[in-house]
């Protein structure tokens, strides 16, 4: 028990936690905790805290003196990206996600949470126009959960029981779904190629099986290499039985072909790059797409906005198939459905009706134009070697440092307030000291040359 009183923690002071131990005839805290949890797991001595502050302001200025010793990647140059990106979120998204009537709106029925629900409808419109596909949900928890329930629908469908991931999918990611999988669904993973970092069709084609369920390909995958042939792997896929599933990053299809032009029966992916702030990795939000095929539809554990008209000759929005979702059958649903990340959908509309199609191709073809300079600003630095994978980058690319670790270059470069590159050496040894390099809208030409300088003196 406590001997001291924290006043911004409930029932800190001693004299309160005595009173309500003899109410309940117990003779310390220690007693009522032992009886749950083992004491081998229990503390063995108090936690070192410092002496309570009794004002609130104190307090304040003592935490945020913790909080002002940490960086942000808008006070450094940021080149991290791996999932998370470092994208420029328009004033217009935060002023309206920050609204009470969206930013404490929880579920709701379409009865009463008119506004909301017009909004997630919106969001999937425009998500379905950017994918060119009918049917896109309210956001999952992330890109991650996403793609474990689209594989899990396609074991569904298939009546098959074996799905097949890249080894250039995203290792958090391929770690979240094998995890989600288990245990009786098999994870089989496909190689890429060690000259062009793509999949490798020769790999693909010898574990291909009529247990496959579904292939699923990262695009870009997660070297940033553009998979060139995936309507080959689709078409493999389809010839063996399988569906074809497709991972992709929304705010690439500016200019990239959506993936159901080239073949996919689902795709899945990440929507933080859509304005979400990094948030120190979230927040995120994952979606899932289909054609209008209702052995598909029928097969979706989220939720569903749509539009019909009413008997007053207005327009409603509410949810399509309630019947299919967790909420309906409870305990015999195909997957249980909670708490969607509505929020951060509405913020995606917001962002996606803010730039519109030209504004989308426009932030495309600027990530790779800048892409593309960065690349050439290292050509050529000694003991640093880009791009050592042939494939055709989009917004990430690869650098391999010949004479230092990846650890150590970024230790340097942290020094310098850059925030390098995601080390790739632990989930990819085979490629050496690799690093995985980040571009995006907000990467400007000076943050580059401060790169190749560091990198200069850093490397010589």
């Amino acid at each position: 028990m406590s001997k001291r009183n924290y006043p911004y923690i409930p029932n800190s002071d001693p004299a309160i936690q005595a009173e309500m131990l003899k109410f309940i005839g117990a003779k310390s805290v220690d007693e009522l905790i032992e009886q749950n949890i083992p004491k081998d797991l229990l503390m063995k001595e108090p936690l070192k805290l410092p002496d309570p502050y009794p004002a609130e302001c104190d307090l304040v200025r003592h935490v945020s003196s913790i909080l002002d010793k940490d960086k942000t990647a808008n006070e450094m140059t940021c080149f991290l990206g791996a999932g998370c990106y470092n994208r420029y979120v328009p004033a217009m998204v935060d002023e309206v996600v920050n609204r009470s009537e969206f930013l404490s709106a929880y579920a709701g029925e379409p009865y009463e949470d008119h506004g909301r629900f017009q909004a997630c409808f919106e969001y999937e419109s425009m998500m379905a126009e950017l994918l060119d596909c009918e049917v896109v949900n309210v956001p999952n928890y992330d890109g991650a959960q996403a793609a474990g329930t689209t594989l899990r629908m396609a074991t569904r469908v298939t009546k098959r029981d074996e799905v097949l991931i890249p080894a250039t999918l995203n290792p958090d990611v391929a770690e979240a779904v094998k995890t989600y999988l288990h245990p009786d669904v098999k994870v089989t993973t496909v190689n890429y190629s060690s000259e062009t970092g793509r999949m490798c069709l020769k790999d693909l084609k010898s574990k291909l099986t009529d247990k496959t369920a579904a292939v699923m390909v990262m695009n870009p995958n997660f070297f940033g290499i553009v998979e060139e042939e995936s309507q080959q792997i689709a078409d493999m896929a389809h010839a063996a039985g399988a569906l074809f599933i497709v991972y992709a990053e929304p705010s690439t299809l500016g200019v990239m072909k959506p993936p159901f032009q080239y073949g996919a029966d689902l795709a899945c992916g990440d929507i933080q790059g859509l304005g979400i702030h990094m948030n120190y990795g979230g927040g995120v939000g994952g979606y899932m797409a289909a054609k209008d095929r209702p052995e598909l539809v029928r097969e979706y554990p989220s939720r569903l906005f749509g539009l019909a008209p009413t008997s007053a000759g207005e327009w409603g929005f509410g949810d399509v198939l309630w019947n299919r979702t967790s909420f309906a059958v409870r305990d015999h649903a195909k997957e249980f459905v909670g708490t969607h990340a509505a929020l951060w959908s509405i913020g995606a509309a917001v962002y996606l009706a803010s730039l519109g199609p030209q504004g989308m191709k426009e932030l495309g073809t600027t990530i790779l134009q800048r892409c593309a300079l960065l690349r050439r600003k290292l050509a050529g630095i000694p003991g640093l070697t880009v791009c050592p994978l042939s494939g055709a980058p989009f917004e990430e690319f690869i650098v391999r440092f010949d004479k230092k670790t990846v650890a150590e270059v970024n230790e340097a470069l942290l020094k310098k307030n850059i925030l390098g590159g995601f080390d790739l050496s632990a989930s990819y040894p085979e490629l050496g000291q690799c690093e995985l390099l980040c571009v995006t809208e907000r990467t400007a030409p000076e943050d580059m040359d401060r790169l190749a300088a560091a990198l200069r003196e850093i490397l010589a």
